[in-house]
């Protein structure tokens, strides 16, 4: 998701003055906006050497740590929130990240493009995987590990022992409350631990 617009909408769901981890924090701009517009501190995690060197351009204080192999490396409550925005469909061991990353935040907002949002299902029904905005690679050569749905996480959430405490899609920038799972190209959903 690499919409200003998607990401001014998560944004607003960052508490001012937060202490944040992003995992997969990619260039750092995510963090450094939270820093200079909600006033928070953060910290990312990043293994690609040149978005490493980007976060450091930016003055944002970046880790190169491979997530999956967890985050032991951090206390229980850590942060107040933990970011995980596309990055649950590159990574194999998905339920332990999710349930690490209640541990170490108070809570936690995850986003992953939504691979039941309906021209991906038409796609399908006419014999081709998709590709689109929010999944913009052929299927030979993806980085995605996997796709989900939102109705899927929903499900994984419970198996997590995560309590959902907002959920909803994104197309184009807009939030999509109504029929996310049909209407949104990107699933969001803000957790805790149960």
């Amino acid at each position: 998701m690499t919409q200003r617009a998607g990401l001014a909408s998560i944004a607003q769901l960052v508490p001012r003055g937060s202490r944040v981890l992003d995992l997969g924090c990619g260039d750092g701009a995510f963090l450094a906006y939270l820093r200079d517009e909600r006033g928070c501190s953060g910290l990312g995690i990043e293994i690609d050497d040149a978005r490493l060197a980007h976060c450091i351009r930016r003055d944002v204080q970046v880790l190169q740590l491979n997530l999956e192999e967890g985050l032991s490396l951090f206390d229980d409550d850590s942060f107040d929130l933990v970011l995980q925005l596309d990055t649950l469909q590159h990574l194999h061991h998905t339920e332990q990240l999710l349930r690490e990353t209640a541990r170490v935040g108070h809570q936690a907002i995850v986003s992953f493009p939504n691979f039941a949002h309906w021209p991906n299902r038409l796609s399908v029904l006419r014999g081709r995987m998709p590709v689109t905005k929010a999944l913009p690679y052929q299927w030979f050569d993806t980085p995605n590990i996997r796709v989900g749905t939102f109705a899927d996480f929903e499900v994984l959430a419970g198996q997590c022992g995560l309590r959902v405490l907002d959920a909803f899609g994104l197309h184009e920038g807009r939030r999509v409350d109504r029929w996310p799972n049909l209407r949104a190209s990107t699933a969001v959903f803000r957790f805790e631990r149960g």
